[in-house]
């Protein structure tokens, strides 16, 4: 295991409004956005769906990564997206959720 983790990542929102972020804990910081907790541009648009997540091992490599994407046009950011998420499906949207036990009933919980 990695002494030190960090993501950059793209968060969109339902009308396809991008964010470029970087955190130390991409399950944390997608269940942030899931609940609305991120303050700022992210909030403001609903940019909650993860589409995006590359890790380093770097500190530094991530924050130039992260300028990096932010620098670019929506039509590259588009093209990233899309060479490793085509469906642009949310990576995290299951994540947080509970897991039920065969012959469990959701409502039992």
């Amino acid at each position: 295991m990695k002494d030190h983790e960090y993501f950059v990542y793209i968060v969109c929102s339902r009308s396809g409004t991008l964010y470029v972020g970087m955190t130390n804990s991409i399950y944390r910081r997608a269940l942030q956005h899931k609940r609305g907790e991120i303050e700022g541009f992210a909030s403001k648009y609903g940019c909650d769906r993860l589409v995006y997540c590359e890790s380093f091992d770097d500190v530094h490599k991530a924050i130039g990564r992260e300028k990096q994407l932010k620098g670019w046009s929506r039509a590259k950011k588009t093209a990233l997206i899309e060479s490793k998420n085509p469906r642009w499906e949310d990576l995290a949207e299951k994540w947080g959720a509970q897991m039920l036990f065969a012959g469990e009933a959701i409502k039992s919980r």
